[in-house]
């Protein structure tokens, strides 16, 4: 599927001056894109694509056409397709200005995770998902009808024109809010922090650990501009909340809550909250504000060995839960494979704790730690593992060579945060008749939760100098 705007081509003209590079056919385009992706010829070394002084480390690229260069086209693949839309510049394109500073970025951005949102549900189902490409025509005329995004969430459109809704009378009621709802009020809020670790077990390297919450909000208020004001709360001396990143709805928040980073070292004058969000909610669910944070420990620290002696490996594995974590998860497993070997074909084990199963491929070790770690809170595994004749079908990594291997660990804790950010049921205001149904949750979930070889050489987030 694809869609112009001819009023957002005319207007790039405008604003780009001699700089402007004409947008090619959708052939082209579609080819050009290819390439850059390095979907088509992709055996072949292309300096300017290829260069090792040209490591792209976003989704925004530049696309090489017969007129010259197209950028920024923002780009990416998810669950099998490509996702893609060139958004507009403001401006002259020599220099190249930041891309911070080009508001069609993040609107781009929205529409496409939208667009994603509409079409992931039914990417194993390839009738329906033709059915839902063959309606985004419909959906794109209500959600970005000259090429301006004006609702994201594709999910809560209609998809006929028999259902679409007069635009309402009211002028207060915002563009987001598609629609209005009858019923009693009620809110529902959900905090999610992911932790991504990296632990190398070696006094010369640092290992590195980062969070990112995202708060969830579902808002049944009837209104067509209703106020929420929604509160996050921090533990006494808890660490604060950085990066934060707001939604479109949210009306005003404090200057000094936008200003925190994680770039900049933390200091007495970075502010800790309470923060305060008041807003006008969208009429589907959404994201309210996304945020990191400086978390002094990791919940879970790991030591791997991995050693070969002659046909068998040898492999020690020592976890330990930090006690200021919940001790209880809905799940946690670690999973142990071994990359560039053929099956498991024999092991001996010994664990202290958990259950340990083969994979069905036989290339990997499943150490099902449970919902509770010992009163201990240590568990341990030591075994023995040696291999049969290696088949296409077992895993292969290009990294993962000799004895540089890791352990990898799942787990997800309800009712808990890692920062120990909260929401008050008490503190969230709403501005409506009636006491409406304030419902609150929390979790915390493991995200490329690495633990790596220690015995071995392995790839570096952070090495000090």
């Amino acid at each position: 599927y694809h869609r112009r705007y001819p009023t957002v081509e005319i207007r790039a003209e405008t604003f780009n001056g001699s700089t402007h590079v004409p947008v090619p056919s959708d052939s082209a385009f579609l080819k050009a894109l290819l390439f850059e992706l390095r979907l088509t010829d992709d055996d072949i070394f292309v300096e300017h694509r290829d260069t090792c002084t040209r490591i792209n480390h976003s989704s925004v690229h530049s696309v090489r056409t017969e007129g010259g260069d197209l950028w920024p086209v923002l780009a990416f693949q998810k669950s099998g397709l490509i996702y893609a839309c060139l958004p507009l510049v403001e401006d002259t394109l020599e220099p190249q200005p930041p891309l911070l500073t080009v508001c069609g970025l993040s609107q781009g951005l929205a529409l496409l995770l939208g667009i994603v949102d509409y079409l992931s549900p039914s990417r194993k189902n390839e009738a329906e998902m033709s059915t839902k490409i063959s309606q985004l025509r419909n959906l794109l005329i209500q959600a970005c009808p000259l090429g301006t995004p004006l609702n994201t969430n594709i999910r809560s459109l209609n998809s006929s024109f028999e259902d679409i809704q007069e635009m309402p009378t009211d002028k207060n009621q915002p563009a987001w809010r598609s629609n209005t709802y009858k019923g009693k009020p009620q809110v529902n809020v959900c905090i999610t922090e992911k932790v991504k670790c990296m632990q190398y077990g070696k006094r010369d390297v640092v290992d590195v650990w980062q969070v990112y919450g995202t708060v969830n909000c579902k808002c049944d208020i009837e209104g067509s501009a209703p106020n929420v004001t929604l509160t996050l709360n921090l533990p006494t001396n808890a660490p604060p909340l950085q990066d934060i990143v707001v939604h479109h709805c949210v009306t005003s928040v404090h200057p000094a809550m936008l200003m925190s980073t994680s770039a900049e070292p933390l200091d007495d004058s970075v502010y800790n909250g309470p923060y305060k969000f008041p807003f006008i909610p969208p009429s589907d669910s959404f994201n309210l504000c996304y945020y990191t944070s400086q978390v002094p420990v990791p919940p879970i620290l790991g030591c791997y060995q991995l050693i070969e002696e002659g046909s068998q490996l040898k492999i020690t594995v020592n976890l330990k839960l930090h006690e200021s974590i919940k001790n209880s998860f809905e799940h946690c497993e670690a999973q142990i494979p071994f990359f560039n070997r053929g099956p498991i074909a024999q092991l001996e084990y010994k664990v202290s704790y958990g259950q340990l199963d083969l994979s069905r491929e036989k290339s990997q070790l499943v150490w099902i730690i449970g919902q509770k770690f010992p009163k201990s809170l240590e568990v341990s595994l030591t075994g023995t593992v040696s291999f049969g004749t290696a088949g296409k079908e077992h895993p292969t990594d290009y990294i993962c060579t000799g004895n540089t291997a890791y352990v990898k660990l799942y787990f997800r804790i309800p009712d808990f945060t890692l920062t120990g950010c909260y929401v008050d049921q008490h503190s969230v205001q709403i501005f409506v008749p009636g006491k409406p149904k304030i419902t609150t949750s929390r979790e915390l979930i493991s995200s490329n939760y690495y633990i790596w070889n220690s015995k071995a050489p392995a790839p570096m987030v952070f090495k000090t100098l």
